[in-house]
């Protein structure tokens, strides 16, 4: 969203720069991030197509009635792979390969396609493929595991975006503001970019600031700790069953996927196995009526019960189960219902952001936003282009100007700004720390400005 040309004069006119101003760094700190985090959620929204496009002939096998031994399938994978098959996902179709997750010696992970039929290797690829490249672009864990505390900096100043973004639009007895459609077709011109992302952030600013808050449980900081707050307070994980062990925090290598946001680590300790069965696992779990697809996880550790966790699309369809692999008794079976509120808030969010809850008008809202953040970059990046400062590549340090509105005084001003950004840094520390960094900035700069006019 953007400022009009003529806000009303007077402090509100102060309080509305003050307010522009801090819009527009929030802009040219994390925006660039935006996009890509955009790009790559558009493209995993499409997260099945891809793999069925990219890995057809490894997915697709003939179907049959009869299925080999599943630990026929984890011996063939961990040959094939080169390493320890530590989950299975096993397709609801018959005529689509179990993909078998194969853990190296050196640390590296493998995706094993295996016909379940016939337990024959039909392929083998870098763990998760493309798609799994995409998610890590999305989680900027593939730059390295700090770079999740960027995502976090980046959802909170989105969050600051919008809410600037939203009083520069607000009308207030303005005259001049677009609020159906932008008001020239002139492209050529300023008011049509100006319009074009403010309507755009209108439109769309909602679904970009749902994806922020609801992407925050991933987060290596804030979510963490939401997660802890939501198991102390009773609001998040059930409590295990009385008859089993109480919930321990999985060892790296033992991190049970697909469990969710909720049962994230969670597993549970039981009797030492000499001769576990992922066979045996498979049969309970398809005994228990849990429908296909679902992820096998099988423990590194002999004391751990095997997790099997149910592939939805909708939150409330959610269900674990925790399977002695010695015996295939079933230690606990956790479904939605034992969920607390907390918890049940952050799953649905989970599953609406990743395009899955209401089906394909889901997918396509999520969409739309993606694309609106791409325009509301562009729009922003014309709109400067236009108004940019003259020879800003000639200017020395102390008199740059990126072209934000200049700070205007006042206490009235500066409480306009803190007004919006303070609780939303309070909310989100990693965003308030960054916030101190900016004005730390900012103060520097006017002062080098300063310094370099007295001069």
């Amino acid at each position: 969203m953007s400022a009009t040309e003529n806000p009303a004069s007077g402090d509100l006119s102060g309080a509305y720069r003050a307010v522009w101003r801090w819009h527009f760094y929030a802009g040219v700190l994390v925006m660039p991030f935006l996009m890509l985090l955009a790009l790559t959620g558009g493209l995993y929204l499409f997260k099945d197509e891809i793999d069925q496009t990219v890995y057809r002939s490894l997915i697709q096998v003939p179907a049959r009635a009869a299925q080999a031994d599943p630990d026929a399938w984890a011996a063939a994978a961990a040959q094939a792979g080169g390493g320890r098959a530590a989950n299975v996902l096993l397709p609801a179709a018959r005529d689509q390969a179990v993909r078998v997750r194969v853990d190296r010696a050196d640390g590296s992970q493998r995706t094993v396609f295996v016909d379940p039929h016939t337990a024959r290797v039909t392929g083998v690829t870098a763990y998760g493929g493309v798609t799994e490249t995409i998610k890590r672009l999305h989680s900027l864990s593939l730059f390295g595991p700090a770079m999740n505390l960027v995502v976090e900096i980046v959802a909170g100043w989105a969050v600051i975006l919008f809410a600037t973004g939203l009083y520069l639009w607000w009308p207030r007895g303005r005259a001049g503001v677009a609020v159906l459609a932008p008001r020239t077709g002139d492209a050529r011109r300023r008011p049509f970019w100006r319009d074009l992302h403010a309507l755009t952030g209108f439109y769309v600013g909602g679904v970009v600031l749902f994806l922020a808050v609801t992407g925050m449980p991933w987060s290596a900081v804030w979510g963490d700790r939401f997660l802890n707050l939501m198991r102390e307070s009773g609001l998040g994980r059930p409590p295990a069953p009385a008859a089993a062990s109480a919930w321990s925090h999985a060892k790296p290598h033992d991190t049970p996927a697909g469990v969710g946001w909720t049962m994230e680590h969670a597993v549970m300790p039981g009797p030492m196995a000499h001769d576990p069965s992922l066979g045996r696992v498979v049969a309970t779990a398809d005994a228990g009526g849990l429908p296909r697809p679902y992820i096998v996880n099988i423990p590194q550790s002999p004391d751990l019960a095997w997790t099997v966790a149910r592939q939805t699309r909708r939150a409330e369809d959610a269900r674990t189960l925790y399977v002695d692999g010695q015996t295939g008794a079933v230690r606990a079976d956790i479904r939605w219902s034992q969920f607390g509120v907390g918890a049940k808030a952050f799953e649905w969010g989970v599953a609406v952001h990743q395009g899955l809850q209401y089906g394909q008008i889901n997918r396509i809202v999520m969409l739309l936003g993606c694309v609106g953040v791409w325009v509301l970059a562009i729009s922003g990046l014309v709109m400067w282009w236009k108004r940019r400062p003259p020879s800003l590549s000639r200017a020395r340090l102390g008199q740059v100007r990126l072209g934000a509105p200049p700070a205007p005084p006042g206490p009235r001003v500066r409480a306009a700004v803190l007004g919006i950004v303070i609780p939303l840094s309070i909310l989100y520390p990693l965003t308030g720390l960054s916030l101190i960094a900016a004005l730390s900035l900012d103060w520097a700069m006017r002062r080098l400005r300063a310094r370099s006019v007295i001069a």
